[in-house]
């Protein structure tokens, strides 16, 4: 694993990984700098730590984590990486509690691409769907009231 960074980390990898949910999110970046703008201004996650290589973020409740290409290199996936292949096609990472017109609003000022306008589902969610600087796909929304009978 090559890394950029200068100095200690926030924490040890292994303090950090220790203390993680049984399930995560961990998305592979182009640009560190690039991606905690997106997700800082259009989806509004919270940055725990950052650095040249990782950052650990907060969104609605959820720990997640980026981690730069470069960090990858030593790694099975660095081939499809340096290969240019479209990332995360065929996942969609949900998440419930993000008022979806206020990301589909940030993210048109920010520039990213929405790849589902905000809308009533038929899933009881309204929900939006945006892409990362990187092409992963966020739907992300809010619980539709009960239809009355």
């Amino acid at each position: 694993m090559t890394k950029k960074r200068t100095g200690d980390p926030w924490m040890s990898a292994a303090e950090y990984g220790r203390g993680m949910p049984a399930f995560t999110v961990n998305l592979i970046v182009a640009d560190i700098a690039r991606s905690l703008r997106f997700y800082a201004e259009v989806l509004g996650a919270a940055t725990l730590y950052s650095d040249e290589d990782f950052a650990a973020l907060r969104l609605a409740g959820l720990d997640f984590m980026l981690h730069a290409d470069h960090t990858y290199d030593h790694h099975p996936l660095y081939g499809r990486l340096s290969e240019g292949r479209t990332r995360g096609a065929g996942a969609e990472l949900r998440l419930l509690g993000i008022d979806p017109d206020r990301v589909q609003k940030r993210a048109l000022s920010f520039g990213a691409e929405v790849l589902q306008p905000a809308g009533d589902r038929g899933h009881a969610w309204r929900d939006v769907i945006v892409a990362d600087p990187d092409g992963y796909a966020w739907a992300v929304g809010v619980l539709l009231p009960p239809l009355s009978s």
